[in-house]
């Protein structure tokens, strides 16, 4: 990727002005959404609020801002994603930290969250059990627990940099009581039953992963992204030991890549679980599945 242009932003320029700058380096830069991005980066360089910036726009920027603006409109001109430029991310309702070495989380692992609160929704004020695996930055650990005041989680990761991630962005939630973070591949190491068991894993080709937007490949980590030849391998070492960490009619939910519910949905039935539900993304792509052991006797 060729180096992205240098932006000067002249002390004495109003803001409107150096939003306008900004918006179209990264344009230039192919930026999908330079003008939502510049704003974003502006309102963050001058510590502005959006009504600010609208209501006064040709005030000065300053020497300050500029410079941090400037440098902020190389990284994202870049391509560094601006929750990495800014260290955080908005998810759910939750404002989280992300660290480097740890998924960036996106709106589509929200469709995850919504369908397990749907389905637990006569059972938000029980104490139930919650095993997030592959927790990650703890995105939904955290948006799951915040909606369910009587629950408690057991969030996992091999990465310990995303142990930490987890851990900080409960304690910064004011979770960090009712959440225990452990490092380990899956659920290999849990002797508990849960409730509700929770992943997004790994789900991307390994041959696809080349082609990912830069955002993507250069700044998320392999970990994170590959999940094997097919992208279902995965889901397949933590399908086989769903039986062990689930309680009885206790639900277990995916977030699936681009058509890959009919293949995870096949491996949950052959797992002796059932499907419970499928939901859609807002792009209207089947993004979580969701299933449950039988009742006994069933």
């Amino acid at each position: 990727m060729n180096a992205p242009p240098i932006l000067e932003i002249g002390d004495d320029a109003s803001r409107a002005q150096a939003l306008a700058r900004v918006a179209e380096l990264l344009a230039r830069s192919g930026v999908e959404d330079a003008k939502t991005d510049a704003r974003i980066l502006l309102l963050a360089a001058a510590e502005l609020t959006h009504a600010q910036l609208v209501l006064d726009p040709l005030a000065s920027i300053g020497a300050k801002a500029a410079r941090r603006l400037a440098e902020y409109a190389a990284r994202r001109a870049a391509r560094e994603p601006v929750s990495r430029i800014l260290a955080t991310r908005g998810f759910w309702t939750l404002d989280l930290h992300v660290t480097p070495g740890v998924l960036d989380p996106r709106a589509d692992t929200e469709t995850l969250v919504e369908l397990a609160l749907r389905l637990v929704a006569d059972r938000r004020r029980e104490s139930l059990s919650i095993l997030d695996l592959g927790s990650g930055s703890g995105a939904i650990v955290c948006a799951l627990l915040s909606e369910l005041p009587e629950a408690k989680a057991v969030a996992v990761d091999l990465s310990e940099t995303a142990c930490g991630a987890t851990k900080a962005n409960l304690a910064a939630c004011g979770l960090a009581a009712r959440g225990t973070v452990l490092r380990g591949r899956w659920a290999e190491a849990i002797s508990a039953r849960f409730d509700l068991v929770v992943s997004n894993p790994p789900y991307i080709r390994s041959e696809d992963i080349h082609s990912l937007s830069p955002e993507v490949a250069l700044h998320d980590p392999l970990l994170a992204l590959d999940g094997g030849g097919d992208g279902l391998g995965c889901y397949r070492q933590i399908v086989q030991g769903l039986p062990n960490v689930l309680n009885p009619e206790g639900l277990v939910l995916f977030e699936l890549g681009a058509g890959q519910a009919s293949d995870v949905a096949e491996l949950l039935v052959e797992a002796g679980l059932q499907i419970a539900a499928i939901a859609r993304d807002a792009g209207g792509h089947e993004r979580a599945v969701a299933a449950r052991l039988p009742p006994s006797g069933a």
